[in-house]
């Protein structure tokens, strides 16, 4: 089948108002989503938060938006903001002419979220590589921590081209802008 055929026949995306929005099923799904981000590995409360910025049509909320959305404490929306802030998933801002901040997504956040590991990805392999050197290259434990770091440099060159290929097709595709300062 050809990619062309293959989009034709393709279901068309149906488009809903917000107040349209069936609200148990929008829940279901953030829970659903949470799950799986929290069975690879990340906290369970910074998983909600993140499902459930990622499914609002602004992709920002209050912090007591995000308590009464997900039915959870100010202290848990806390600490999984500062989670989310600390590995730069989520910003803060001030709402205008007020007191309380705002937390949003960032723009093309899987973008972002795989760029900024490769600033992880450096001091690891320098770290490891270090490592290596101090265990003695040819010891078994020296030698599992360069392959260790050779695998990291591998990975940081393919996500580098990975990102640019990403970043062309994404123009290719017919997708509705995700939040209202997108391509700013």
């Amino acid at each position: 089948m050809s990619g062309e055929s293959a989009a034709a026949s393709a279901p068309k995306a149906v488009v809903r108002k917000p107040e349209d929005r069936d609200a148990e099923a929008v829940a279901r799904f953030v829970e659903r989503f949470a799950s799986e981000m929290t069975e690879a590995g990340m906290q369970r409360m910074a998983s909600r938060v993140f499902a459930a910025l990622l499914a609002d049509d602004d992709a920002s909320m209050t912090s007591a938006e995000l308590a009464l959305a997900l039915q959870i404490s100010p202290a848990a929306v806390s600490g999984a903001i500062n989670y989310l802030t600390q590995v730069s998933m989520v910003g803060r801002e001030r709402e205008p002419g007020s007191r309380r901040d705002r937390y949003r997504l960032h723009n093309e956040i899987w973008y972002t979220t795989f760029a900024s590991r490769d600033q992880v990805l450096t001091r690891w392999e320098r770290t490891l590589k270090e490592g290596a050197r101090t265990l003695g290259e040819h010891t078994p434990a020296g030698a599992r921590i360069a392959e260790t770091a050779a695998f990291f440099e591998f990975l940081q060159a393919e996500l580098e081209g990975l990102m640019g290929r990403w970043h062309e097709h994404r123009k290719t595709l017919d997708l509705p802008t995700g939040t209202p300062d997108e391509g700013a």
